[in-house]
This record gives C-alpha cells, sequence and structure tokens, in this order.
C-alpha cells in the first residue's frame, strides 16, 4: 500500500536576484513524525519552509496535503490547511497582549462583539495541557524570549494546525527552555500532530526527531533515519567534509590588563532592583574570561554598560588604564573595544542597508573609506566588504550590495563577526556569537576567537551554551541575580558544578 504523507514538496525550486535558494527539492513528511531539516546557514531552509507556509511561491514544485495537491498563496491558505509556523525571528506585536496576539486574525466574535473571554479560557487550557506557561495579559515587550516563543506556539495550537513548522526555534533559547521545548514537541507528535523542525544543533536532533532530511547550497542530499545515523554523519552530509568538534587550543599566557571593572552597578528596566550589582574584573591581554549564568541574571544589562548602551549607576570602567565610564560609544570603538551582540537586528545591523555599508558602519569616518572632501570611497568600501564576505564566507544572493535584511539570520551573524574581529580590537566583547550558526561556522568562529587571544587580545565572552563556556575559556566568572558569584578554572571544574552556581545554588565564600 502506498503511503500517504501529510505534507508532500515534490521538486521544488525558488529563486532570488543572483541565487537559486530552493533547487529541485523533495520534501516528504509523514503523519506524526518529527521530521528535522539540517543545512548550513543560507542552504535554503527557511525558503523552502515560507514556500510551505505561502509566504514565497515557488518557481516549479507542487506541493500535496494528504496526497492531494494544493495551492497556498498566502499564509491564510496555509492556515485553512492547517499549517502553522513558528518563525525564526517572531512575528508578534510588541505592544500587544500575550492574548491579543494568540488571537489575532481569528477573534472570536458575537454580533460584532469581541469574545476574549472565551478566547482566554482556550488559551488558558491550552497553555496548561503542552506546558506553555505564559501570562494571558502580559504585554509582549514585558516578556522573556522563552515565554514569546510560547506565545508563537499558542498561537498555531489556537489555531488547531495539524502541520507544526519550528524554524530555529532554540536559538534564542536557554538550556532549561530547550529541553521543555523539545518535551513539548514529542507532546505534540504523540498526538499525531506532524512537525517540521529546522535546526542547526545535531544533538537536539538526534535527541528529538525521527527522520532528518539534509540541504546543502539550495540542493537536497538526502533523508535519513535517525536511528541510522550519528552526529558525525549528519555534519559531514551537511557541511561536505569531516567537522571538529573540539576546540583546539594551548594554554593562556595571559598579559597586562586590558578592561578593568570596578564596583560595577547597572539599573534595571524591568524591575526597581539594579540588574548588576557591584561587579568587579579584569580581562587580561591573551585570555578568554567567560561570563556563564542562566538568561536573565544581569549578562545583558552588564555589557550595555561595558560597550556604552547603558550608563552605569556606580563603578569605573578601565580600558588599557583608561577610564571610559562615561566615554562615548564611538570613543570605545576607537580606542580598541569590539562588540558582538546578542541581538544581531537590534544592536548589530540597519537592516534595510547594504552588506557593505553594514560592514563599514564602525569605521566609514576613518581615511581609508571617506575623502578629505567628506565624500564615502564607494569602491574601497565594496572592496572591504567583498574580502570579508569571502574571507568569513558569508553567504548573500548579489554579494556586498545585497540587503542584510534579504539574508538568513546566520548569515547576519557571520557579517557582524566579521566586522568586530576585522577591526583587530584589543578587547573583543563577544555576546553569544555562534547563536543560530551551523557546525561549520560555529568550527570556524571558535578558530577565529582563540586567535585574537593568541594574538595577544583580551577576550570576553558571554554565552549561554555551557559547551562552549567550557571549550573556549580560560577563566569562567558565574552570574547570578546581577553579581558575580564564582571564579571557576574550566580544566578543573565540571559541567555539573557550573550548573550548581548558574542556578544560586553554591557561590564562593558562602
Amino acid at each position: 500500500m502506498e503511503q500517504t504523507y501529510a505534507i508532500e514538496m515534490l521538486n521544488i525550486t525558488k529563486r532570488f536576484p543572483g541565487i537559486v535558494a530552493n533547487d529541485n527539492i523533495t520534501l516528504q513528511l509523514k503523519k506524526g513524525e518529527i521530521h528535522a531539516l539540517l543545512g548550513e546557514n543560507g542552504a535554503g531552509k527557511s525558503t523552502l519552509m515560507s514556500v510551505l507556509f505561502g509566504l514565497y511561491q515557488p518557481e516549479e514544485g507542487v506541493i500535496k496535503k494528504d496526497g492531494q495537491a494544493v495551492q497556498i498563496r498566502d499564509p491564510n491558505d496555509a492556515n485553512a490547511l492547517g499549517i502553522g509556523m513558528v518563525h525564526q525571528h517572531f512575528k508578534l506585536v510588541e505592544c500587544f497582549s500575550v492574548l491579543d496576539n494568540i488571537i489575532m486574525g481569528v477573534e472570536p466574535c458575537k454580533h460584532g462583539f469581541l469574545q476574549k473571554g472565551e478566547a482566554r479560557e482556550k488559551v488558558i487550557a491550552l497553555s496548561e495541557k503542552y506546558g506553555l506557561h505564559v501570562d494571558p495579559d502580559a504585554l509582549v515587550e514585558d516578556i522573556t524570549v522563552g515565554m514569546q516563543q510560547r506565545t508563537e506556539i499558542l498561537k498555531m495550537l489556537y489555531r488547531d494546525n495539524e502541520i507544526l513548522i519550528f524554524d530555529e526555534p532554540t536559538a534564542v533559547l536557554t538550556p532549561q527552555e530547550i529541553e521543555e521545548l523539545m518535551q513539548i514537541m514529542r507532546n505534540l507528535a504523540a498526538e499525531g500532530k506532524s512537525i517540521l523542525f529546522i535546526s542547526h544543533k545535531l544533538n537536539e536532533i538526534m535527541s528529538v526527531a525521527d527522520r532528518c532530511t539534509v540541504l546543502r547550497k539550495g540542493r537536497y542530499i538526502g533523508t535519513v533515519s535517525i536511528q541510522d545515523t550519528n552526529q558525525k554523519e549528519l555534519s559531514r552530509m551537511m557541511v561536505g567534509r569531516d567537522v571538529e568538534f573540539v576546540v583546539h587550543k594551548e594554554p593562556a599566557k595571559p598579559g597586562k590588563t586590558i578592561l578593568e571593572v570596578e564596583g560595577m552597578t547597572v539599573a534595571s528596566k524591568a524591575h526597581s532592583n539594579n540588574a548588576v550589582k557591584n561587579v568587579s574584573f579584569t580581562v587580561r591581554a591573551g585570555e578568554i574570561v567567560c561570563i556563564a549564568g542562566i538568561d536573565g541574571n544581569g549578562q545583558t544589562e552588564l555589557v550595555y554598560g561595558l560597550t556604552g548602551l547603558e550608563p552605569l549607576k556606580g563603578g569605573k570602567i578601565m580600558l588599557e588604564g583608561q577610564d571610559i565610564t562615561d566615554a562615548s560609544i564611538r570613543k570605545r570603538s576607537t580606542m580598541g573595544m569590539s562588540h558582538i551582540p546578542e541581538d544581531r537586528h537590534k544592536h548589530g545591523l540597519v537592516l534595510d542597508y547594504t552588506l557593505e555599508d553594514n560592514m563599514v558602519l564602525q569605521r566609514y569616518f576613518e581615511p581609508e573609506f571617506v575623502s578629505k572632501a567628506g565624500f564615502l570611497k564607494r569602491k574601497a568600501i565594496r572592496d572591504y566588504a567583498a574580502r570579508l564576505i569571502d574571507q568569513y564566507d558569508v553567504r548573500s544572493g548579489q554579494g556586498p550590495i545585497t540587503v542584510a535584511r534579504s539574508m538568513s539570520g546566520g548569515n547576519q551573524q557571520k557579517a557582524i563577526v566579521a566586522r568586530e574581529i576585522d577591526k583587530d580590537p584589543e578587547l573583543l566583547i563577544a555576546v553569544q556569537p555562534t547563536r543560530g550558526l551551523d557546525v561549520g561556522a560555529i568550527e570556524y568562529i571558535h578558530k577565529q576567537i582563540v586567535a585574537q587571544r593568541d594574538a595577544g587580545k583580551g577576550v570576553l565572552l558571554v554565552s549561554l551554551e555551557l559547551d562552549e563556556v567550557m571549550a573556549l575559556s580560560d577563566r569562567i566568572l558565574v552570574m547570578y541575580e546581577g553579581e558575580i558569584v564564582g571564579q571557576l578554572d574550566p580544566k578543573t571544574t565540571t559541567v555539573e558544578e557550573l550548573g550548581l552556581y548558574m542556578a544560586g545554588a553554591k557561590r564562593e565564600g558562602a
């Protein structure tokens, strides 16, 4: 008997200016399975899912649902067919409440009046059934990224979608939230929902998926059963070569003090307490110091204080012996500070600028890029951008003139990393530098960070990925509720001990 698939995407081709994003791709999703879609940044995964959700129209190919060919002209058509999608960058209205976001477009009405009470009951029942705990009345702008994601999932479930697409759902979550999400996905599949799961993280795919389809540079490489494969094999299919999962580095040789922080205090925007409380530490040349902690314990505000995005309430910051406590962001940059920000859209890129303009955002005023008359040297800017694009393998349809918004999240991240490292800084502040990147890109960026350390630069790494913390750092500072509660040596500590400090169950001197 012939297998009937929940969804079949047959011979899909989608082109954009300068690039074939999907080149004759076939994907078949069984009913009740979790099917992973794996590929490098820019391999065409999000494009393929956007075709299925009606955001793009393919030039060639057929989509079938339950064996019948269907036309999906827009997301309304997709929703009518029971297809829902959680996007990599959430599609929420920030000034609306959680409840309003969930019911938007399918508001229950009687005699022209909105029936919010009925909607609230359904949302609360769904959140309890699936363990998706949200506050229906909270404004989206005030809630954590994890809760925003739960809101997106509830949007799908509220519409009774049967086909659920998760596009990079774990890229912005803490390890605890990731484990919760994996369990939610298992529960949904057990109920008969069919899930398409885009991810770069091989351990997640191995733990939750039934089958995996691999794309490379817009082409279909193959579909494998998770039971019959391993991480090494999947990474080879994805990148086309063997990938090193271990970071190789020589022992650190710390030199002079590059960054000195004394008694730093930063106010919190969310509540009346301070987000960073009287924190002191140093970063020396030739070492990688990592700030570890569960998301929301003051790491973001600490970085904002260091980089000038937020004023200090108290304390002092010294960069190479000079007081920069009240210095402007440009002054900090020209004095040798580079910053790979946590939120690449908010603080990393001007999304409607071209890639070349983004590459010189902090350097356009230098003689290399501007004439004495004040005109930008367009050729110099383009050549510079082209060199970085090539060096860091930033995949973009039109090279330097590609608009940043049109690129995949991972390639946007690579562009920021390229720009910040190429400034040859004395201090590199890297916040979640490999968020949303594939294993090949992670391997490359880890090597670049270690190379900065070995060149005698100071590196301050802020990461939620415990594997990254243990692999890259020479010293680990653990933050809990705005304070540094421990300083650990990655060579002598364990992930379990680090976890106890992060959870506040253990602290130095206690």
